[in-house]
């Protein structure tokens, strides 16, 4: 039940960031209604479940080299595999990419961290 509920968690927290990152970066487009929202959140919830790894492992020594930055660009590279795959997700240049990146990853570490420090008051 814990990971049917992490999953939805992480869906919800993808779908919140890539709404962000659609209205404050120029070049990120969603199309579509709701649902297609929630396949594009889904399909990236997937993403960083399974092929986000692989890449942390492959590309673990530069990882290192650079104390952990290279996390960026490996995120990049999981939106990128987004763009490709999604219809209804346009990303408009490597601007763009790099700064939806940036909010996407910004907005999921707020909402873990929120929710985090919300259950260990309860």
């Amino acid at each position: 039940m814990k990971f049917i509920g992490g999953f939805i968690f992480h869906i919800f927290s993808n779908a919140v960031a890539l709404l962000a990152a659609a209205y404050f970066v120029s070049g990120f487009k969603l199309d579509g209604n709701f649902l297609k929202l929630l396949i594009v959140a889904v399909v990236l919830t997937l993403i960083n479940a399974f092929i986000r790894p692989i890449l942390k492992l492959l590309l673990g020594p530069l990882i290192l080299l650079t104390f952990g930055l290279f996390i960026i660009v490996i995120n990049a590279i999981s939106l990128y595999i987004l763009d490709l795959w999604s219809q209804s997700l346009t990303i408009q240049g490597l601007p763009a990419l790099l700064w939806s990146t940036l909010i996407i990853s910004a907005t999921n570490i707020i909402i873990t961290v929120g929710a985090k420090n919300f259950y260990k008051k309860e």
